[in-house]
């Protein structure tokens, strides 16, 4: 009988133990489909970060960061006419205008330009078709084994997913390009065709930037298929946070609640005398 009460106790033990590390590890359940933090690059909390998701806009970060890598920012790009086409979130550019790629990479990361980002991915490599095959080519060298793209833009395609992991790391690689870093940490950019007869203002739609201290990038997405989407990065004195969500409904005030208990539970480094 003793055996049996201090088995059954042990078993209760545990199991609450348990389920306390479990809660511990997934503070926020109910924020998003999938979520990741990511503290001075050690990963403090998540839920379901290796679930294929819709990634939305989220996607024109492998889209940007491989033209930097395969053209120059003085290029100058000429808008094809399936670019012009584009739908959702554009610039409505017309066939034949023409700009630098720095400004087309403003458009697109800033202002999530489909036009824009559709025009980058056809100078690098002549079709969209082809640079999706650069993307995916791109993604297996960085190890993103549940990822996979179908389009440049983001838009919903049942072929095109990533997880909270996967993200992360791209979004990490893609930080450590001091072009791309410097421009999501942009609030506005001013572009103009080559001609200088046309003028577009382009906002980062990520609302952090300007507004939550520290805030340093990334990207935002959105799509019917996605949900509303997100990844933050943020530098605090000596401290980084990389906050990544996928369909989190209320992503503004969830970002802000999830960065500042980040920040919360790191601590403080201070200087010697």
């Amino acid at each position: 009988m003793l055996r049996k009460i201090l088995f059954h106790s042990l078993t209760v033990f545990f199991f609450f133990n348990f389920a306390e590390t479990v809660l511990a590890a997934d503070p926020f359940p109910q924020v998003a489909s999938s979520y990741l933090v990511i503290v001075n690059g050690k990963e403090v909390w998540a839920r379901n970060p290796d679930l294929p998701l819709a990634p939305a806009s989220l996607t024109k970060i492998m889209t940007t960061l491989l033209v930097l890598e395969k053209a120059d920012i003085e290029d100058v790009v000429t808008v094809p006419h399936k670019a012009s086409k584009e739908t959702g979130t554009r610039l409505r550019l017309r066939p034949g205008d023409k700009f630098y790629m720095i400004d087309l990479l403003a458009a697109a990361l800033l202002g999530s330009a489909n036009d824009a980002c559709h025009a980058l991915a056809a100078h690098v490599s002549g079709s969209e078709a082809g640079f999706v095959n650069l993307m995916n080519s791109r993604a297996r060298q960085l190890g993103l084994a549940n990822t996979h793209f179908t389009n440049a833009c983001g838009h919903d395609h049942p072929k095109l997913y990533s997880t909270a992991h996967d993200l992360a790391a791209l979004a990490e690689t893609a930080l450590k390009n001091q072009i791309f870093a410097k421009m999501v940490s942009i609030v506005r950019a001013e572009i103009r065709t080559m001609d200088g007869k046309k003028t577009f203002t382009v906002e980062n739609k990520n609302e952090l930037i300007g507004r939550y201290p520290g805030a340093v990038g990334v990207k935002t997405g959105f799509t019917h298929r996605a949900g509303k989407c997100l990844i933050a990065s943020v530098e605090r004195d000596s401290s980084k946070s990389l906050l990544v969500l996928l369909n989190a409904p209320d992503r503004w005030w969830t970002a802000t609640r999830m960065l500042d208990a980040a920040f919360a539970e790191t601590p403080r480094t201070t200087s010697g005398p």
